[in-house]
């Protein structure tokens, strides 16, 4: 990812398959616990604490460089 907006953050993102995965999904209407459920079905046998922690930390990041509009 690239910033093309007036955010703070300057630079370039590299992301993941995970992190990708999750941007996908950000990109239509959806929660955090809906994207564990996606991510839960595309990888059996992952923990769902684990995947959770995962998904609230990248989205987290995202917020705090300006890339996520809510």
């Amino acid at each position: 990812m690239i910033s093309t907006s007036d955010a703070n953050f300057k630079g370039i993102v590299k992301n993941n398959e995970t992190a990708a995965f999750i941007v996908e999904c950000l990109k239509a209407d959806t929660t955090e616990s809906n994207i564990v459920d996606r991510l839960l079905a595309q990888y059996e046998g992952a923990d769902r604490s684990a995947v959770s922690v995962d998904v609230a930390e990248i989205i987290g990041k995202l917020r705090s460089i300006g890339a996520l509009v809510e």
